[in-house]
């Protein structure tokens, strides 16, 4: 099975999630658990089958956080010596040569990935035009709406 890349911080988050929900979700979801099959019939007690889904839904997302670590590569970018050139994990900025507009993006894991804080996966047809390049070449993003270039002002490994 191929591993699947994951930087450092995003490992640490996904850890730090997965500690959560064992240590302190787990035991509050046994606790409501127990409350509600105090209150006597459990066929028509509301607050007993909302804590039972709720189980279900904790314990779906620890297997899965599991899994994701259990398959993932960590990839620590400031251990790297990428040369100056475009990785996974690095920070980008770029300018659009059109427009003149300055942007930074991090390439990260697909799981990682959240265009809202500038996290772009690695798989994306953006990244795939920037990997591999250097301070102050041209990438041309290809997209539906039409071909964009940007220039790469700096790359960092943090």
């Amino acid at each position: 099975m191929n591993k699947t890349p994951l930087t450092k911080k995003g490992a640490e988050s996904l850890k730090a999630e997965l500690e959560d929900l064992k240590n302190v979700r787990r035991p509050k979801i046994t606790e409501a658990i127990a409350d509600a099959r105090a209150h006597g019939d459990l066929k028509e007690n509301a607050e007993y089958h909302a804590a039972r889904e709720e189980q279900g839904l904790v314990e779906a997302r620890v297997r899965d956080i599991e899994s994701k670590l259990g398959n993932a590569q960590v990839i620590d970018v400031a251990t790297l010596d990428a040369g100056g050139k475009v990785v996974f994990g690095c920070t980008v900025e770029l300018e659009n040569i059109e427009t003149e507009e300055m942007i930074t993006y991090t390439i990260v894991g697909e799981d990682e990935a959240d265009i809202k804080n500038n996290l772009i996966s690695y798989a994306s047809p953006f990244a795939k035009a920037l990997i591999g390049k250097e301070e102050g070449d041209v990438a041309e993003v290809k997209a539906p709406a039409g071909n964009t270039e940007y220039e790469i002002t700096e790359v960092r490994y943090e």
